[in-house]
């Protein structure tokens, strides 16, 4: 009988079914789909806005350079607010704290469209983006909060369309609206889903008192030099370039500013009974090196999504509605793979699927290093499907491994640490690509002048043949024909180098792509990074 027993126990336990999931409420996942919905239509507001800056700087009578502070004052806001927001949401309830700025984020939209010059639309944009931050970092906290572990894959996949697909698709929306209707529409296109949003919160968020007394004890401190500290780090990113770097006082003294309000933070939370973010959780393995890789993926994103329409504007002369065609073969294919990952990380590891992701979105960058003068449309379609397909497999599941065993009380600021984070990739990879572009364009242009010399007998003969072009098409001075001879020749050199250093751009960002597949390397399997299961 005893040499039976334990046959017949682990019979018998093999036979007890294993616990069932804990069932989502209807409520709950309205909830969740209309907190990312909201997530969306902030993170589309900033890429379907820059694809028409032009268009509305025309319209409200602004220059090129101050016409910038229309996306910057955007940021600026969204990526102060997105850290707060843990904090407000506890003191104002996640309730209040949501439906109040979804709502002004709609009316602030609206009021956009109705600005008649730079600084109404500088204010009205600032205050919008304040409001669209807060969407952010909410969608995510309900996600890791409100769904059991098994159904987390399911949100976050659900996120991943505001994360990744909004800024593809930004573009392509936005040049259909300007070109078709209007500046205005890229405004108003926010107010029907965003109607949708109010109504699901409305409905689903569940009423619970505020805590205003947290006001008090609130480590205001921290809050005011990371609003500092953060306000000036993204002004020096977004103005840099333009006003020539540490060429520039104002952007020394902001730089200044930006390192010691920081490093003050820094110390802060460090030192802090109650911080406004537990930075601690960043010497976990797995949020540490999540973050890092996720830091990457924002500098990659973002700044494919800024390079690839300056490259079609400036070099093939495309228009706001055709950049937006070529950009839409990163975004659409990600619609229809992004509500596969969760399967997909139910039966893989997720650690194996962020790799191969992050493996085809850096091998989309590599296949545009060696472009030419007939490099468009026709061309990049490949390396954008092979884009959003690694774009796709990428931020749901380095989503679940970097918040894995993150606990209810530290979801505030996991949610606004990971979030912050990729913007201010965003921010930092547009910076070094603008300042990318425009050195390597310098360098190539000299290196390309050497060969494009009046001694060689190639340049000669060209130059004769463009002057006689001139001659036969009504330029009566030889002189003036020839000058424009040359005029003509500089033009053709600075467009290849301009080719050759977009070239480098892309290879920029496939290695930014490789220091990232290399984080994810020392990321360790949680309990259970995959659909249903404990940790």
């Amino acid at each position: 009988m005893s040499t039976l027993q334990p046959t017949l126990d682990a019979t018998s336990a093999a036979a007890i079914p294993a616990p069932a999931a804990p069932s989502v409420s209807a409520k709950t996942w309205i909830a969740v789909i209309g907190a990312t919905l909201g997530a969306f239509m902030a993170v589309l507001n900033i890429q379907i806005v820059n694809a028409s800056l032009a268009d509305i700087q025309g319209a409200i009578s602004a220059g090129i350079d101050d016409g910038g502070w229309i996306s910057t004052s955007y940021l600026i806001a969204e990526i102060v607010v997105i850290p707060l927001s843990g904090w407000l949401a506890q003191v104002f309830s996640i309730r209040i704290y949501l439906l109040t700025n979804a709502i002004l984020f709609l009316v602030l939209s609206a009021a956009c469209a109705l600005a008649h010059d730079l600084s109404q639309m500088i204010v009205l944009r600032a205050i919008q983006g304040f409001t669209g931050g807060v969407l952010i970092p909410m969608a995510f906290t309900l996600i890791i909060t409100q769904l059991p572990r098994g159904k987390q894959p399911v949100g976050l996949a659900l996120f991943a369309l505001s994360a990744t697909f909004a800024p593809a698709i930004g573009p392509t929306i936005g040049g259909y609206l300007t070109e078709n209707f209007g500046w205005q529409y890229i405004f108003y296109v926010n107010l029907v889903p965003g109607a949708i949003m109010v109504g699901m919160l409305w409905y689903a968020l569940e009423a619970k008192p505020m805590k205003l007394s947290l006001l008090r004890e609130g480590d205001w401190a921290g809050i005011i030099t990371m609003a500092i500290g953060l306000s000036a780090l993204q002004t020096v990113l977004e103005e840099g370039n333009k006003d020539d770097w540490f060429g520039s006082p104002f952007i020394v003294k902001l730089s200044v500013i930006a390192a010691v309000a920081l490093t003050a933070f820094l110390i802060i939370e460090l030192t802090v009974k109650k911080p406004l973010l537990n930075l601690r959780l960043l010497v976990r393995r797995n949020f540490g090196f999540g973050m890092l890789a996720n830091f990457l993926l924002g500098i990659a994103l973002y700044g494919s999504v800024f390079i690839l329409p300056q490259y079609l504007s400036r070099i093939q002369g495309y228009n706001a509605e055709q950049i937006g065609m070529v950009l839409a073969w990163t975004g659409l294919p990600q619609l229809l793979l992004i509500p596969l990952v969760p399967r997909l990380m139910q039966r893989f590891d997720a650690r194996i699927i962020i790799g191969i992701g992050f493996v085809l979105f850096a091998a989309s960058n590599f296949m545009n290093i060696y472009m030419t003068n007939d490099y468009a449309a026709d061309q990049l379609l490949w390396p954008n499907v092979v884009r959003a397909i690694g774009q796709a497999l990428v931020m749901a599941p380095l989503s679940a491994v970097a918040t894995a065993g993150i606990e209810a009380e530290n979801a505030g600021s996991a949610s606004g640490l990971f979030n912050m984070m990729r913007n201010l990739g965003g921010a930092v990879g547009i910076a070094i690509l603008q300042t990318v572009l425009t050195k390597r364009e310098q360098y190539h242009s000299n290196v390309l002048m050497q060969s494009v010399s009046i001694f060689e007998q190639a340049t000669r003969t060209r130059l004769e043949q463009l002057t006689q072009y001139f001659v036969n098409h009504g330029v009566l001075d030889q002189a003036d024909a020839a000058h424009r001879a040359y005029v003509a020749i500089s033009r053709i050199v600075q467009k290849q180098a301009y080719i050759l250093a977009f070239s480098d751009t892309f290879y920029l960002l496939g290695m930014a792509l490789i220091v990232a597949l290399i984080a994810v390397l020392f990321l360790k399997k949680s309990g259970q990074t995959s659909a249903g299961g404990a940790h």
